[in-house]
């Protein structure tokens, strides 16, 4: 799957939302309301994820999988819940689309001239510095 194919499909289906009181700023409004929503996302079960896709995303995701094999992702940034279910979907999305996003090949580069030579004197100046903690004559 590449990574702009994620946002074409509706994962709701296969969300489990849920729902609780949010910390932070909000006043009286906080300890009634629950504003704070968590999304599930279970890779093992899904049905949107062929089985190379759900290995892809156990890999790059494996700091945000839980032992049941879920993607959990919350958010309690808006005092709506409306806004935070929305908010997390998007970071649920984001997620997705890291994971499937493939790595550039790195390019070796070779270090200057410049900074050879400043590394090769860093060194005959640490060498300098033990070679006078000998012991002194007189």
């Amino acid at each position: 799957m590449k990574p702009e194919e994620v946002k074409n499909i509706d994962f709701w289906s296969e969300l489990v939302v849920n729902t609780s009181r949010s910390s932070g700023a909000g006043g009286q409004n906080v300890n009634k309301v629950e504003t704070k929503v968590e999304l599930r996302f279970s890779i093992s079960e899904s049905k949107f994820l062929n089985e190379e896709e759900k290995v892809v995303c156990r890999l790059k995701l494996k700091n945000h999988i839980n032992l049941e094999d879920e993607i959990i992702v919350t958010s309690q940034e808006s005092r709506s819940q409306l806004k935070n279910k929305e908010l997390a979907y998007k970071k649920f999305l984001g997620l997705l689309e890291k994971a499937f996003q493939k790595n550039k090949p790195r390019k070796p580069t070779k270090p200057s001239q410049e900074k050879i030579l400043e590394r090769l004197k860093a060194k005959k100046i640490a060498g300098e510095k033990k070679q006078n903690r000998g012991k002194v004559d007189f």
